[in-house]
């Protein structure tokens, strides 16, 4: 005896609201009593953590010595191997039994049925569930397909075929076919004219009048001929001829922060001066990277790890900006056709395994009057907290129909609020401290430690919860988890066809080991 899944129009990624439908094969090389198949669409989400050995503790005694008696301290250490946690929980439940079909069990109140020799073909068919619907595994929508991290944390999708035999000593055959699944990404919020930024300030240090004319009056200096060096500093004697230039560095993204898997990136880079400095500013440096804050959890333990993707790096540039009203901007040339990779996964949440992510900018400055540069640099690290989203877009008539929903919470704007600045200005920049972020979603710290590991910041809303949805009848191999009234989302989206166009190309097992957090 043998079976098998085959899937109808095998598609290279599934999403919400796909149809995903086949046939289980039931091969048989002689006659065999069988009291039900059973077919599963089933997700899970599965964590592996190891937690540390237990602290040796201590314990007091007693003993008499000379007839007095005397406190022993006994340190006991109890030596266990690291206890190891596997947590499954169901993200993904769906049942239908294909056989035997109800007008067979009508027929026939016999529990067992026997098939003859031969191949048996059994259709079934499922629908991916709508996106917001209820699972209490689930905190949004259905997460991605993952392997990551030596498969510490994994999130599948498959189908499951179950052969029921009646005997007690004989064995159920299972079979498992495996789908990629990326989901739809939840409703974007109306467009505004509001920006997420993090922001920086930095005054450079005093240019001395023998800096600005060192270059013009003193030759290169040789091994025979002493040269004199610019003057740069606190400690210099000279009156400065140059006031020291004061500037505000902005990251800039439409709030509220998304950034969408497979495009480009929607930045924008600010400099402005503060001052009335006659200095120029230089870009020397630029990079950008994209880090991605995971959290596994199995139990009591709970592990972050950082993994980092590097969009751009560029150094020794030395691009002087120009300068319009104070307001310098970056190019965006040196970003605007780099898309994120096809190894980025969405933001999500389930209960033990989640992803958040930061876009790192980092920006490296010096300043000069004319073609003459001072040696004078600054790398600053701007950090953002982001929404990943999939990019594939929800149907007009699910948007329309979710809008309907009474129950369903309002879209606000992550980290954003209605008398929030649309573009801030250089005055309160100039007013508030160059460390302190005058945005809600701004995530500052120190440059010399732009990312963060002891922490998660968690940029997205909370929904209504979920629960698992059942279809199909009761089995002899036990009754299917409990059933749920289907929410508003599911209700409405029977109706609505699989989305249509291109599918993006996602590559869902990542490297790497897991950090100790």
């Amino acid at each position: 005896m043998s079976i098998r899944i085959q899937l109808n129009n095998a598609q290279s990624l599934y999403t919400n609201l796909d149809f995903i439908g086949g046939k289980a094969i039931l091969s048989l090389t002689r006659d065999e009593d069988i009291s039900a198949i059973n077919v599963k669409l089933e997700g899970e989400s599965k964590s592996r953590l190891e937690g540390e050995p237990p602290i040796p503790y201590g314990y007091g005694g007693m003993r008499r010595r000379g007839g007095e008696a005397t406190v022993v301290e006994t340190e006991v250490h109890k030596v266990r191997f690291p206890s190891t946690e596997f947590p499954n929980e169901k993200i993904l439940y769906k049942a239908v039994t294909v056989f035997p079909t109800v007008n067979l069990q009508s027929a026939r109140r016999a529990g067992v049925y026997t098939l003859q020799p031969g191949q048996h073909e059994f259709p079934f068919e499922f629908k991916m569930q709508a996106p917001g619907s209820r699972d209490r595994h689930v905190k949004k929508t259905l997460p991605p397909t993952l392997h990551a991290f030596q498969d510490h944390a994994i999130i599948r999708y498959y189908i499951k075929a179950t052969v029921v035999r009646p005997a007690f000593y004989k064995e159920n055959f299972r079979t498992e076919h495996v789908f990629p699944f990326f989901p739809i990404e939840p409703p974007r919020p109306a467009p505004n004219k509001l920006e997420s930024y993090a922001r920086r300030q930095h005054q450079f240090a005093p240019v001395l009048e023998s800096s600005v004319n060192a270059k013009s009056t003193t030759k290169s200096p040789s091994i025979f001929r002493k040269g004199s060096a610019p003057t740069v500093g606190p400690n210099a004697s000279s009156n400065p001829t140059v006031a020291p230039l004061h500037v505000c560095i902005d990251a800039r993204l439409p709030d509220p922060a998304i950034i969408t898997c497979n495009e480009p990136i929607p930045l924008r880079v600010l400099i402005t001066k503060l001052n009335d400095s006659l200095a120029s500013v230089y870009l020397q440096l630029l990079q950008i990277e994209l880090v991605a804050n995971t959290t596994v959890r199995a139990h009591h333990l709970v592990r972050e790890n950082l993994t980092s993707t590097v969009l751009i790096s560029k150094s020794n540039m030395r691009i002087r900006l120009a300068e319009f009203d104070k307001v310098m901007e970056v190019d965006n040339r040196w970003w605007k056709d780099i898309s994120l990779p096809n190894t980025i996964a969405p933001t999500f949440q389930t209960c033990n395994i989640s992803r958040t992510y930061f876009l790192l900018v980092k920006i490296g400055l010096t300043h000069g009057l004319g073609e003459q540069t001072f040696p004078e640099l600054t790398i600053h690290a701007l950090k953002i907290s982001v929404s990943v989203y999939s990019g594939i877009r929800p149907p007009k008539a699910l948007l329309q129909a979710m809008a309907k929903d009474p129950t369903r919470p309002q879209a606000t704007s992550i980290g954003s609020s209605s008398n929030a600045p649309a573009h801030p200005s250089s005055q309160s920049s100039s007013s508030a401290s160059p460390n302190v972020a005058t945005h809600p979603i701004i995530l500052n710290q120190d440059p010399s430690t732009p990312i963060a590991t002891g922490q998660t910041h968690p940029i997205i809303s909370d929904q209504h919860p979920s629960a698992p949805i059942t279809t199909g009848q009761t089995h002899p191999e036990g009754p299917f988890e409990d059933e749920a009234p289907p929410t508003y989302q599911e209700a409405i989206a029977d109706g609505i066809g699989p989305v249509e166009g291109t599918r993006r190309d996602y590559q869902h097992r990542e490297g790497g080991g897991l950090g100790s957090g």
